[in-house]
């Protein structure tokens, strides 16, 4: 059976730097970052008290109440991708289409909730109503409900590397006949679940986040969703949708090594796959939307495996991390910047990584865009994603033409 062509017509972000793709995308290639004082919690007992929270997002009023924040941005980001793809509820009704989404976290601030009522007053004043917003599976079981989406729906919790991993499984579905469009992609909070784990672990920076820079420090700790709308080439067609990309391939690995620290050959062997899987050449490859969280562990390897991959094509090649504006959304990060590798196909601007201020000449030879974004035709990018554990990621995104 020939394989079907898969196409994204829809995006939907909800990040710290905007709500919706085009502010998103404007305040992204301007460098603008998201990073500020966290004030949803206390955070005086940690060093780090900054990080990437999503400001002045309000629910719209159809999004129910009873959904937690991670389910809130999904279906926030969702909406948007389904009403700019111009997929409407007749569409969805009479398509085979699913909704597949990952997350870290999932709804960790309920529990922490949770946990506080029991503390303060009992487990009998703990609500089975709260306790039923908490499984992971809640956000795309909140999307699927509220846009009455029924033919297919999954979760993945592969961390950091999970919208990635939801975006590669969306397109075997449709690539296979089984779906003919796909709801995808990652959703996270800013939790204090999150914000301490990564305190405790000393990998977080005191004031911002800065990739592959000399000095770099750790990561932010961020929040947000984003959302990809797939179809199968043909049916994207019959509906006259306006195509951003096709979704040429993706690659997995598991660097069974370490639960924390990375693998350079886990990594070589993801981005390998993805370009093998995708049918495309090394030299074809112009950017790069790098894991890049900031850790010095992290960008050295994923730097040392670029190298070792695109030994006689780097010099063709940017690699940005946009990490650096928006800190780590987590389940929602490789979901943010599939959309960034698809607005840069669509637009031929490569975003910057900023608060880059020192080189390290341990990566010479190597685009990072400093500071300021870059005018460059591009055909095919790579979005790199890793996970604790060792769960790795990496999809192959081609600028659309017929």
């Amino acid at each position: 059976m020939t394989k079907r062509r898969v196409v994204v017509t829809g995006l939907g972000a909800v990040t710290s730097i905007g709500i919706g793709k085009d502010e998103f995308w404007s305040n992204l290639i301007a460098g603008k970052s998201g990073i500020d004082d966290i004030s949803n919690f206390h955070t005086s007992k940690y060093l780090p008290q900054k990080g990437g929270r999503v400001k002045n997002f309000t629910p719209s009023v159809c999004i129910s109440q009873e959904a937690g924040r991670a389910s809130q941005f999904a279906i926030e980001a969702t909406s948007e991708a389904l009403e700019e793809a111009n997929f409407l509820k007749s569409d969805i009704k009479k398509s085979k289409m699913g909704a597949i989404f990952g997350t870290t976290n999932g709804e960790s601030h309920i529990l922490e909730e949770i946990n506080r009522i029991w503390v303060e007053n009992g487990e009998s004043d703990v609500w089975a109503r709260t306790i039923a917003k908490y499984p992971l599976d809640c956000i795309v079981r909140s999307v699927a409900s509220h846009f009455k989406i029924s033919g297919f729906s999954c979760m993945i919790p592969t961390a950091c590397a999970a919208a990635n991993y939801s975006i590669g499984y969306a397109s075997d579905l449709i690539g296979n006949n089984t779906m003919d469009a796909m709801i995808c992609g990652g959703s996270d909070p800013l939790t204090r679940y999150a914000f301490a784990g990564f305190a405790r672990l000393f990998a977080m920076a005191p004031e911002k986040c800065q990739p592959f820079d000399k000095n770099r420090k750790g990561m932010m700790v961020g929040e947000g969703a984003g959302v990809l709308l797939l179809e199968d080439y043909q049916h994207a067609r019959k509906r006259n949708a306006h195509i951003y990309a096709e979704v040429l391939g993706y690659g997995l690995s598991c660097d069974a090594y370490h639960m924390t620290a990375p693998s350079v050959d886990g990594i070589v062997k993801v981005m390998e796959r993805a370009i093998r899987n995708s049918g495309i050449e090394k030299g074809e490859v112009g950017y790069i939307c790098a894991h890049g969280t900031g850790t010095p562990a992290n960008d050295k390897a994923e730097c040392a495996a670029i190298k070792k991959v695109f030994e006689n094509s780097i010099q063709k090649v940017s690699i940005s991390s946009i990490k650096s504006m928006l800190g780590h959304t987590m389940g929602a990060a490789s979901a943010i910047e599939a959309i960034a590798c698809i607005l840069s196909l669509a637009n031929n601007i490569i975003p910057p990584t900023i608060n880059h201020e020192t080189h390290d000449s341990e990566f010479d030879g190597i685009d990072f865009v400093p500071n300021k974004a870059k005018e460059k035709e591009i055909s095919i990018a790579l979005n790199n994603s890793f996970a604790f554990g060792g769960n790795n990621a990496c999809v192959a995104f081609k600028k659309y033409g017929k």
